[in-house]
């Protein structure tokens, strides 16, 4: 959440932000006259509180007088009063500040919809074939790699049994992206191609839970809508929806040493997300599933180094999906797209044969202290003052659009799949599956 101070000093530039990114029904106003109505009832509880303290400490040691007696019966009465008043205004200002939307970066377009995002660049041109290009879900299905139908008889609609060589490409991918993006030399070759100001630290991989408790997920303000989670019945436990939500809180409640930062993760999870309103949407194939896999990037550093951070790792992605061989374009989010908690935000999107469209494939998201403040991860600087930390976040590789552009980018006039150069090593040298 922001700085209530921020908002003190800022309300209208606060309040036009939040209209800008489609939060219309906040008020900046209302919110302020929370918090004075709180602190004025904060300050008053802390004088009756001392003169309870005063009183006190003139009975002891000694027969109290009435007046004393009288005095702190008083003060008690005025306390319990008090403090229910301060508690239901805490309440109501705390859920109305979690409301207000993290600041957008100056560079962020202005638009009210995901169509007023902007095409930054676009790497590659559109595979051509001499044949009509089908989409991933027909080759697939033609090779035995894809049962929707078993799964939808199991677990329902949006489920998939992934078999056979599509299973082993995902391994290869897995594998491919956690040894690049651990290795020291391709850290640096990202620096130095970008011209970036940033650490060479590599990633240290990590499995997660899957899992994570209400009050982090809410931390992390990646739990609304609630209505596209899944909750544990019975337990304080949600099934997390992007392994980003299980990193990123890794550190909640944590002072970190500035010499440790950036903590950097790439994390191999799978996902859940109910895809609610989506119905009827992108149901052939593998492209919109309730259970999907993904390779995550997670970022915590100081202040100073969190917009170069982002960069860095949008450069990540364009460089994975290089290697890769995939055609795409890097979108620069608008104020109503990048979501509530980013301060700035970059989508990649591949182009897909099969579609002859390019979608959506990696996002990329810088939260600056928002979501720090709420999960109360500082750093201790080397002057020895506390700061909070900035996060990041980015896609590293999904695991179902990912192979989907494969699939439809590397498809032959056979229904095979020539195999990537890079993942070939992975496949025992494989060239075509």
């Amino acid at each position: 959440m922001l700085d209530i101070r921020f908002i003190r000093e800022n309300p209208e530039h606060v309040q036009e932000n939040a209209e800008r990114k489609g939060y219309k029904d906040i008020s900046v106003t209302a919110l302020l006259k929370l918090d004075d109505a709180r602190r004025i009832l904060q300050q008053h509880a802390d004088e009756l509180r001392e003169k309870r303290n005063l009183n006190a400490a003139k009975m002891k040691g000694g027969r109290p007088e009435q007046s004393q007696i009288d005095e702190g019966k008083q003060i008690k009465a005025e306390l319990a009063e008090i403090e229910p008043q301060l508690t239901a205004v805490e309440q109501e200002f705390s859920a109305l500040l979690k409301k207000i939307p993290n600041m957008a970066l100056a560079d962020v377009p202005v638009g009210a919809s995901e169509d007023e995002n902007v095409i930054a660049k676009t790497i590659g041109s559109p595979t051509e074939f001499d044949f009509t290009p089908k989409n991933h879900a027909q080759i697939a299905e033609a090779k035995g790699w894809l049962d929707k139908e078993r799964a939808a008889k199991v677990a329902g609609s949006r489920f998939a049994y992934l078999k056979g060589d599509l299973v082993k490409l995902q391994f290869a991918i897995i594998q491919f992206v956690t040894d690049t993006l651990s290795d020291q030399d391709f850290i640096d070759e990202i620096i130095r191609d970008n011209n970036l100001s940033v650490s060479n630290k590599p990633f240290t991989p990590v499995l997660p839970p899957l899992m994570i408790r209400t009050d982090l997920y809410d931390a992390m303000d990646r739990l609304e809508p609630r209505d596209d989670r899944y909750k544990i019945e019975d337990e304080d436990l949600w099934l997390q929806g992007s392994a980003e939500h299980v990193l990123g809180s890794m550190h909640a409640d944590e002072v970190l040493d500035e010499a440790t930062l950036p903590i950097r993760y790439v994390g191999y999870a799978t996902s859940f997300r109910r895809e609610a309103g989506t119905y009827g949407k992108d149901m052939e194939g593998m492209f919109r599933m309730h259970q999907f896999d993904k390779l995550e990037m997670e970022s915590l550093g100081v202040a100073d180094a969190g917009l170069e951070e982002h960069l860095f790792m949008v450069a990540i992605q364009e460089k994975l999906m290089s290697l890769l061989g995939i055609p795409f374009q890097v979108l620069l989010k608008c104020t109503a797209d990048i979501g509530k908690p980013n301060a700035r935000g970059v989508d990649i999107e591949a182009w897909l044969p099969g579609q002859d469209k390019y979608r959506e494939t990696h996002t990329a998201d810088y939260m600056t202290d928002y979501q720090a403040r709420r999960l109360k991860t500082r750093v201790r600087r080397e002057s020895g003052e506390l700061e909070l930390v900035h996060t990041n976040d980015a896609t590293a590789l999904p695991l179902s659009r990912g192979p989907i552009a494969i699939i439809e980018n590397f498809q032959t006039v056979d229904g095979d799949v020539l195999v990537p150069e890079v993942l070939r090593p992975y496949l025992g040298g494989k060239e075509i599956i």
